[in-house]
């Protein structure tokens, strides 16, 4: 068992556990919760064995084996497959042992490492790694395509693939759904539920939690307290003891009247009926859960937009795709103020894609898509993150967009996001992605939006502005469209679910417990459709012939991996131009009356440079959006 007593923590000045306890049991499983810094990462390392306590003792079976998820990728010219099956690190040496036999030709050596690597069920790895691959979303000619030719996320749903193929005692995941769609959620949670050993989980999804974890272990001020339960239960019992403090009753009973207000005034209107049964629901989640977020630091809501539309969008028998490629066909659908939507279906169905073309970042195919006079969009999507300027603060971002405002009032605005003081004036370069994503969705809520199209908004967001973000979404009098695989999101603050499949939009009717089992079944039937389309006598392919086939994929697929990298490289060249220019812009010297004519040229060159960056990043995500859909076919062939 785990065992940690007396533990003191510290990493420079800065104290992280303090004469801390814990037991964990053989095959327990836990969630590891604390705000950001609390030493989560740092209880890692330390169970890993990269850090020594500073006092007291932490102790674990000197045989467990250890796994866990890593955060960078070192070998880009690996397959995807061999690079899974790299983390059954015991496998790699029987296997090299094997190699180094049959070239010095040992029988009884070979005879031994043979039956050494079926009592390892080496026979069987390469399948179940690719069963891995498959349950994470990769598609059969993914499996075979180098690492370096994935982005970012599927890179590191690579790397849980990995901690996953290795056999372990205690498996220590950091994160694991920042990168994953529903389905692949769904299915990490029956992996997981099955797991023998040991699980030690960091997570900010609470549906996840619910369905993974027996326990909840809290960081909090420097001491881990363990909870019974998983994290709806962990969240009941603390708000018990924090609703006895009089300042979380007089907040939470502020919140209570704000909303009975809001749901008295609405409910009897019909324009307003669906909003009010919202916030009634939310109303009756608070009354348990909302002592619990009493210190929270993130307390924002979106600007109520000046004007509305009445529809908002119009899109009819429109064909959405990619590059001539259809993805959706015959999309029919008008949205209306206070419509309140959560965008359901499979992995690579085109969720994504429909948001992307109602936000007008992807051209339609065919149709038509008409906008209301008054619409003003607030669009939120992962690869967004990448577009804030790095050398600019987050005060400097909302001054950009907001020029005639007080700083004091942009200030108090950026508060309710967490950047407090200094942190509102540094670099956004060293941010992490929970602050970026923060700071993006700062942007979009000042702007006044009337309809919000949220892709994902809650990678990289802690429990704590997950609730904020709730909370605002619900109060929010415009339209919304969210994709989200954070199902308690999508449950608190959506009246409708639309699902996407087999290349239609279609209202969902069930809810998302139903959904769970569509998917189920969904899945089952495209198995059965591949299997019955494929010849019942079909000859096995050996691992050279599937190397040829890998390798006539990849050339396939170099043109347009070519065009894409070269995109990429002229977006770097046009980014350092940018950070150039404005490294000119900020020298003082330049807005004297002498050098007039300079800072005019450098402010004309810096939007022109500004225009060809947005025109980059438009045609490089529209090449790697090609590059996936080919991927997909080339995986259908």
């Amino acid at each position: 068992m785990i065992k940690i007593e007396s533990l003191t923590l510290q990493r420079g000045p800065l104290r992280l556990l303090e004469n801390a306890n814990l037991t964990l049991h053989p095959g327990q499983k836990a969630g590891l919760l604390g705000t950001n810094g609390a030493g989560k990462s740092s209880l890692f390392a330390l169970l890993r064995g990269e850090l020594a306590p500073d006092a007291g003792d932490c102790s674990l079976p000197a045989d467990w084996r250890i796994s866990h998820m890593r955060q960078e990728i070192d070998d880009l010219d690996r397959l995807a497959v061999d690079y899974v099956l790299d983390g059954d690190q015991r496998l790699r040496s029987i296997q090299q042992q094997l190699v180094e036999a049959e070239q010095q030709q040992e029988a009884s050596r070979l005879g031994t490492l043979y039956a050494e690597l079926e009592a390892h069920d080496g026979f069987s790895a390469d399948s179940r790694a690719r069963t891995l691959l498959a349950g994470l979303g990769f598609s059969p000619a993914q499996c075979e395509a180098r690492v370096g030719d994935f982005s970012g996320g599927w890179r590191m749903r690579l790397n849980l693939a990995q901690a996953l193929m290795c056999p372990s005692d205690l498996l220590l995941l950091d994160e694991p759904t920042n990168h994953l769609d529903l389905d692949a959620i769904l299915w990490l949670e029956d992996w997981l539920r099955s797991y023998q050993g040991t699980l030690l989980l960091i997570s900010h999804d609470r549906d996840f939690l619910d369905a993974v974890v027996e326990h909840i272990v809290h960081v909090e001020s420097r001491q881990l307290t363990l909870y019974r339960g998983g994290y709806s239960q962990f969240e009941r019992t603390r708000a018990e003891r924090l609703s006895q403090q009089q300042a979380a009753f007089e907040k939470q009973q502020a919140q209570r009247e704000h909303m009975q207000k809001y749901i008295a005034r609405f409910r009897a209107q019909a324009t307003k009926a669906r909003q009010a049964q919202s916030r009634l629901k939310a109303l009756e989640r608070m009354e348990l859960l909302g002592p619990a977020h009493i210190d929270s630091p993130f307390n924002f809501s979106f600007r109520e937009a000046d004007s509305q539309s009445s529809p908002l969008l119009d899109l009819h028998d429109a064909t959405l795709g990619y590059a001539g490629t259809a993805i959706l066909q015959h999309v029919k659908l008008q949205l209306a103020p206070g419509a309140r939507i959560g965008i359901l279906g499979p992995n690579g169905a085109g969720k994504s894609t429909l948001i992307k073309t109602l936000a007008g970042s992807l051209p339609l195919i065919a149709g038509e898509l008409k906008t209301g006079e008054h619409l003003a969009i607030g669009y939120f999507a992962q690869h967004q993150l990448d577009s804030l300027d790095p050398e600019a603060s987050p005060l400097l971002h909302l001054a950009r967009i907001a020029p005639q405002q007080r700083e004091q009032e942009l200030r108090n605005f950026l508060g309710g996001f967490d950047f407090h003081g200094s942190r509102a004036e540094e670099p956004v370069l060293h941010f992490s992605g929970g602050e970026k994503a923060r700071l993006a969705l700062a942007l979009i809520a000042w702007q006044k939006p009337n309809l919000l199209l949220l892709d994902e908004p809650t990678n990289h967001l802690d429990m704590e502005m997950r609730h904020a973000l709730t909370v605002a979404l619900q109060n929010f009098e415009g339209a919304m469209l969210l994709v989200s695989h954070d199902r308690a999101l999508i449950r608190d603050t959506t009246d409708e679910l639309w699902l996407v499949a087999d290349g239609r939009l279609t209202t969902y009717a069930e809810d998302l417990d139903s959904y769970t089992r569509w998917l189920a079944q969904f899945r089952q039937q495209q198995a059965q459709a591949g299997a019955s389309n494929e010849p019942s006598a079909a000859p096995k392919v050996d691992a050279k012939v599937q190397r040829r086939l890998a390798a006539e994929q990849r050339q396939r697929l170099a043109p347009l991996k070519k065009v894409a990298d070269k995109l990429e490289q002229q977006l770097d060249a046009a980014q350092q131009q940018m950070q150039e220019i404005e490294t000119a812009l900020a020298d003082t010297e330049l807005y004297s009356d002498a050098n007039r004519g300079r800072l005019k040229e450098l402010l004309a060159k810096q939007a022109d440079c500004r225009q060809r960056i947005d025109e980059l990043e438009l045609q490089w995500l529209d090449a790697h959006e090609a590059l996936e859909q080919l991927q997909a076919e080339l995986a259908e062939t």
